[in-house]
């Protein structure tokens, strides 16, 4: 499941495993967290391909506003678990997973994905979902307490590839105008004045 959503190979090449290092004698903890991992793993394998495609795209969608200034923090990542959990219907350790393989796409191929995964969400998706997404990409944004310049940057990008209609997207931004740093800065700055 994970080399499929990482889009590796069925198989390992053998050429590779044959110059891996042997591995090292299973513990009994390894073997419990092995255990649980090959059992969250076949949770996934057994959703539905479109459900799975969805949450993967809305997933990886997330990770870019953590991304936009070139790290994801420990609050944002819990900010993406809780919100992938609640909006895909699944177990919060499932979640983790989702998370951790889509901000190590992200790290590895964003640039090149950003657009290409927005698009493919857009064309799979309601307005409602999209704008959905959106509200939680501000929420991913403002889990470290200010949605930064880069965020907001990242943000309008998303929000044009998805297609958000003019009226909803002023909407969210207004709604999240308080976690806006420039907005933080520029009043704090007024109350500063003499």
């Amino acid at each position: 499941m994970l080399r499929r959503f990482l889009g590796l190979p069925k198989t390992p090449d053998p050429a590779v495993a044959a110059t891996a290092a042997p591995a090292a004698p299973p513990t009994a903890a390894a073997d419990a967290e092995t255990a649980t991992v090959r059992q969250i793993v076949a949770q996934l394998d057994s959703m539905p391909a479109d459900r799975a495609r969805f949450l993967a795209g809305f997933a990886y969608v997330l990770s870019r506003v953590g991304e936009a200034d070139f790290t994801i923090s420990d609050s944002e990542t819990r900010e993406m678990e809780r919100i992938v959990a609640e909006h895909g219907h699944i177990p919060e350790a499932q979640a983790v997973i989702v998370v951790q393989i889509a901000k190590s796409q992200a790290r590895l191929f964003g640039p090149t994905e950003d657009y290409l995964v927005t698009r493919e969400f857009r064309s799979s998706s309601t307005d409602a979902e999209r704008l959905d997404l959106l509200r939680c990409c501000y929420l991913i944004g403002a889990a470290d307490g200010g949605i930064t310049a880069e965020e907001t940057g990242t943000l309008a990008g998303i929000a044009e590839e998805l297609d958000i209609d003019p009226a909803s997207l002023s909407a969210l931004r207004a709604e999240f105008a308080d976690q806006l740093t420039a907005i933080q800065l520029m009043r704090k700055n007024r109350l500063d004045v003499p």
